[in-house]
Order: structure tokens, then C-alpha cells, then sequence
């Protein structure tokens, strides 16, 4: 007999995420970067612990001290449903919305307990990102220019055919001059790789890789998007300074390994959201008007890997009669 579907909590998230968008969308260009991370914070939580789930944070915004964050070790959800690793990064992209530029998002993942990959004390890693096509095709101790061929030939095209977004950092100066040596076309971003791994696995934005060193965080929260959309990531261990790097060898970690997509998440049993919080490539940002909002979602389930994209409307009249959050003006 076949089994029946579990429930595609991936559709829970949406409202999650929507929420979170829904909250920080007020402070976008009010220069408040906490601000508008402690509403997207105090929606997402609010919302996940409506949710039946017994979830734990692993990839969050900090420790118990900097609460009221959503920190490592949280445990939300009603305590009723299946137990569950969560990844929540409630605004990628603060400054981007302080600054009302475009591509800031609300993004969380489930996956089963102890599946998640807990980066520790290490913020940074180096990372390489693909879709579907690109899958099988890199290494991340390859240098840029073999993996942008390989690529290539598996695309049927050019190099110079190839986009590539990478970080605007100053670390990356050598890595940019080399990728515009080999031909291929490059997307500065200045924040939000989540969203731009992402974009290098999904059909038709006209990217092809994510490069560089980004948030370990983040790593994970792309390796969950990328599982359920048949993409590859690799990542390796990047600490900022020899305090970083004792205190990851004191713990066990090998900064040596490379990081595969099963070692970030080690299932398939994966959900995924992101809504768009400012416009961006990915996702369009909220959009108030008047007597209500339009956001736009991406969800994602792998086991299936079925991926939906969802314009909801949220009418303030009657959304504003059951949330403790209001959504309809900031405060």
C-alpha cells in the first residue's frame, strides 16, 4: 500500500515568513536596522509557536544572552507535533531594509532534529553554489576558473555566458578580477547570499553560481533551499581570526573538510519559506495599500520537491481582529 503524504508544514511556513515580512516591511528606509529586525523577530516567533511542531533552533540569531532574539537552543511550536531542527534568519538583508534597497527577505527552514549542521563559533564560510545542472560539476578546492568551464560545458554554453553573484567585500577582489578574466559576467550583491544561491538553482534568473565567503548561517539555510530544489552547495570552514579558529579546534570542528550539502543537512525531510520583504530578483517586496498588503512567498518541500510560489493578500479588517501583531502601522 502506498503511504499517505505527511502534512506539508512548508505551507505553514509561508505564513511565518509572511508575517515576518509583513512586520519589518514598516521600518523599510527608516535607517533602523534593529527596529526592523525586532519586528520581523517578534512576528516569526509568534507565528511558529501557533505551529504543531516540537522545534528547536539551531541556526538562529545568537545565544540565550542576546535574546529577544530568536536564539540557538529556542524551543518553539506548541510542543504537540513532529521534533524538529529550525534554521530562521528573520530579515537576510538589514541593512538593505534599513536602507530601502532592494533584495532584503524573511526566510525559515525545518528539517529533522539533528540534521541541521550547527556552525558554532564560526561565522564565515567559504562556499560554492548551483543548480540543478551544476550539480555534480564543482569543487569548492578547484580553482574559479575550472569550475566556471565545467559548468559551462554542462550548460551547453560559453563561459561568457555565465552570471556569477558574489559578495562585494574587499576580500573578494582577487576572486572578481579572476572570474573577469575568464569572460563570464558577474552580480555584485552587497547582502542576502541566501537568496542568491537561491537564484543559481532556480530556472530561468539568468544566474548560474554563487562564489565567495558569506555566513555559515546562511550556508545552511541555502543548503535547505538548494535539497529541495535538486541543486549542490559546498562550503568550508572560514574563521576570521586565531581566537575563532582555537576556540572551533577546541570544539572538534575540522577546518580542513569540505562541507557537503548532506553535511549541512543531513535529510530530505526538508520545508523551506521566503518571503520578500523589499523587491527584489528573487521575491517581490510587501506591498501596503491602505486597507491591506500583498506579499510574495517561495515554499519548498524535499521530499517532494515540489516548489510553490504564493501572492497572498492580507486585508487589515479582518487580519487585525485575530493577531496580537499590528501589521497594519508600526508600534
Amino acid at each position: 500500500m502506498k503511504t499517505k503524504p505527511s502534512h506539508n508544514l512548508a505551507l505553514d511556513l509561508a505564513r511565518v515568513t509572511e508575517a515576518a515580512a509583513l512586520a519589518a516591511g514598516r521600518w523599510m528606509g527608516r535607517g533602523e536596522k534593529e527596529d526592523g529586525d525586532q519586528a520581523a523577530v517578534d512576528a516569526m516567533r509568534l507565528v511558529l509557536n501557533s505551529i504543531d511542531i516540537d522545534g528547536v533552533i539551531v541556526i538562529g540569531e545568537g545565544e540565550k544572552d542576546e535574546a529577544p532574539m530568536l536564539f540557538n537552543g529556542e524551543r518553539l511550536g506548541t510542543g504537540d507535533g513532529p521534533v524538529l531542527d529550525i534554521a530562521v534568519d528573520p530579515v537576510e538583508g538589514t541593512r538593505l531594509l534599513a536602507q530601502g534597497r532592494q533584495g532584503s527577505v524573511a526566510t525559515v527552514a525545518l528539517a529533522e532534529s539533528g540534521s541541521m549542521f550547527n556552525p558554532g563559533p564560526i561565522v564565515y564560510m567559504h562556499k560554492i553554489a548551483v543548480g540543478r545542472l551544476g550539480k555534480g560539476h564543482i569543487d569548492i578546492d578547484a580553482p574559479i576558473e575550472v569550475n566556471l568551464n565545467a559548468i559551462a560545458r554542462e550548460k551547453g554554453a560559453d563561459v561568457d555566458d555565465l552570471t556569477v553573484v558574489i559578495l562585494e567585500r574587499p576580500r573578494h577582489e582577487e576572486l572578481i578580477q579572476r572570474v573577469r578574466e575568464t569572460g563570464a559576467r558577474i552580480r555584485l550583491i552587497t547582502d542576502g547570499d541566501v537568496a542568491g544561491a537561491i537564484l543559481a538553482a532556480q530556472q530561468g534568473s539568468g544566474i548560474d553560481i554563487l562564489i565567495g565567503v558569506g555566513g555559515t548561517p546562511e550556508g545552511v539555510l541555502a543548503a535547505c533551499a538548494l535539497k529541495c530544489m535538486g541543486g549542490e552547495i559546498q562550503g568550508r570552514l572560514y574563521p576570521r581570526n586565531e581566537a575563532e579558529m582555537k576556540a572551533a579546534k577546541d570544539l572538534g570542528y575540522d577546518l580542513d573538510k569540505v562541507l557537503r550539502i548532506d553535511d549541512l543537512v543531513a535529510t530530505d525531510d526538508i520545508f523551506f519559506a521566503v518571503t520578500g520583504i523589499t523587491d527584489g530578483e528573487l521575491v517581490d517586496g510587501v506591498n501596503y495599500f491602505g486597507a491591506g498588503a500583498r506579499t510574495h512567498s517561495i515554499v519548498m518541500r524535499g521530499i517532494t520537491g515540489t516548489v510553490r510560489e504564493i501572492i497572498a493578500t492580507h486585508r487589515w479588517d479582518k487580519l487585525m481582529t485575530v493577531s496580537e501583531i499590528q501589521y497594519d502601522r508600526i508600534g
